[in-house]
């Protein structure tokens, strides 16, 4: 399976990604962590990379799809995939169906995790994460053993800046201008599939292996 995770930030992709890919047996990519990984072990991509998100620029879109190919080379990516945070335009939609041609496949399904803005402003509110290690808490549904204290590393969990309820209702405004045309082109492409995430998170994994089809 080749699969694209949409969503608002905070709709829960990462979490449900991680489970899919568990499930599945093939590798979650973020693109934010692809580009970490890149820049830590000093690739010519990763080099590149580096210029641009230490001037405080946007990565260009060639150059993410080139560090996508690069990762989708790997062993494990040989069955299937799921990305998470890419694309999030159609114009960078367009490039990975173009990657996706020279390697002879396709996507098989476009989730879309939909979320009122309103439930978003309380979920993100209660979110807390690790600078440290990156691990992800929330306040009712996945609480730390230790208040305040990252289960994996021990660091002092913070609530990042763009939860913030001024930031939500920016970045709410951006996905919407953003993803519209996405989910059109996906929509046309008859691989999108409209998931609620407003429920617990086995019931919104139950209804996403739902819609890859049976014996997902």
């Amino acid at each position: 399976m080749r699969v694209v995770f949409l969503g608002l930030p905070g709709a829960g992709k990462g979490t449900q990604a991680r489970l899919l890919s568990e499930a599945l047996e093939i590798p979650q990519i973020s693109t934010g962590d692809m580009l970490r990984q890149a820049m830590a072990d000093g690739t010519s991509l990763g080099k590149q990379a580096r210029e641009y998100v230490e001037s405080g620029r946007l990565v260009p879109d060639d150059l993410v799809l080139g560090l996508i190919a690069e990762r989708l080379r790997n062993p494990d990516a040989a069955r299937g995939f799921i990305l998470d945070g890419f694309p999030r335009t159609e114009e960078q939609a367009k490039g990975l169906d173009g990657l996706l041609v020279k390697t002879g496949t396709r996507l098989d399904r476009v989730i879309l995790i939909e979320l009122d803005p309103v439930v978003l402003a309380d979920r993100l509110g209660k979110r807390r994460s690790c600078p440290v290690c990156g691990a992800v808490y929330h306040l009712e549904s996945r609480r730390p053993e230790h208040t305040g204290v990252c289960d994996e590393c021990g660091g002092q969990l913070v609530e990042r800046p763009d939860d913030q309820p001024e930031r939500i209702r920016r970045r709410v405004e951006i996905f919407k201008a953003e993803t519209a045309p996405l989910e059109a082109y996906y929509d046309r492409q008859h691989i999108l599939a409209r998931v609620a995430g407003d429920g617990d998170i086995a019931d919104v994994q139950s209804a996403i292996r739902s819609a890859l089809g049976p014996g997902k």
